[in-house]
């Protein structure tokens, strides 16, 4: 792989992990490690392109469906494909149909793009984690084979526990906050062959434990505010993702569309970017 490569485009695929959630700007949009990213790359190329496809609750074959052809389509340098989790966190899930859907996915999209990143998703410690940690590792188990047989990259957020401090992660438990998104950017950042700007792997600060009564009082509240609704979701065959479309995707039209710096010399974040004119 080129060290200290340039990079003129990017395109984002998957789910919530992509879409950004829980790093909330000030004025309501989400930003997100790929749109960190492609704040980085943009800094280091003029004219970089981006466009983020990825829609919050979409399972692999809605990614596969609906996002994949579209970003194939695009010819970006580089594409980053992140999906399969929430189809492994469901009570129940056929492994089979979901790594096969993710392996259409790669050889639709592999020779498409200079680099296709997929990535070992991070984990949050706690009873959950445990619950489904073997579907979970048997789907990063494929994801390393299948980046081995089509020439795609890994991003290994899975190993140690970088990323699994409970500290790094919202009040909903399965987003990140914007400092575990922070590092997933460096972490991807890093396996482009870039230069590093800080370790990512570093651990926070050690902290106290919250005592007993605290810890009761965020569980009820967690249940409260988003187990029960993500419950109600499951029941009533709905997802939180129902009629959204990517950040970077028209309805009206039917299309993604590139995103670009206002200002090439100071990208700022990517919510001020322009659109890219046809």
């Amino acid at each position: 792989m080129e060290i200290d490569a340039r990079y003129t485009s990017l395109v984002a695929v998957g789910d919530s992990f992509t879409e950004g959630m829980s790093d909330l700007l000030p004025d309501g949009n989400y930003r997100g490690w790929a749109d960190v990213l492609a704040g980085r790359l943009a800094a280091r190329s003029p004219g970089f392109r981006y466009a983020n496809l990825a829609v919050r609750g979409k399972l692999i074959g809605q990614i596969v469906e609906d996002q994949v052809p579209t970003a194939a389509a695009m010819g970006a340098d580089v594409v980053t494909l992140v999906g399969g989790l929430n189809d492994a966190l469901r009570p129940k899930c056929d492994m089979g149909r979901v790594t096969a859907r993710l392996e259409q996915a790669v050889e639709t999209l592999r020779p498409s793009c200079k680099r296709l990143v997929l990535m070992r998703s991070p984990g949050r410690q706690g009873p959950v984690m445990e619950r489904f940690r073997p579907r979970m590792e048997e789907l990063f188990d494929f994801i390393d084979a299948l980046a081995d047989r089509h020439g795609a990259l890994v991003v290994d957020l899975y190993a140690g526990d970088h990323l699994g401090d409970p500290r790094m992660w919202d009040e909903d438990r399965l987003h990140l906050t914007a400092e575990g998104h922070r590092r997933v950017a460096e972490a991807v950042w890093q396996r482009l062959g870039l230069p590093a700007q800080d370790d990512w792997t570093t651990p926070l600060p050690p902290a106290a434990r919250p005592g007993w009564t605290a810890r009761r009082r965020s569980d009820l509240a967690f249940a409260r505010k988003h187990l029960g609704p993500w419950i109600g979701r499951r029941l009533t065959g709905r997802s939180s993702g129902d009629g959204r479309t990517g950040a970077h995707f028209s309805a009206e039209r039917g299309e993604a569309f590139w995103v670009t710096p206002a200002d090439p010399a100071n990208p700022g974040p990517v919510a001020g970017w322009r659109p890219v004119e046809a």
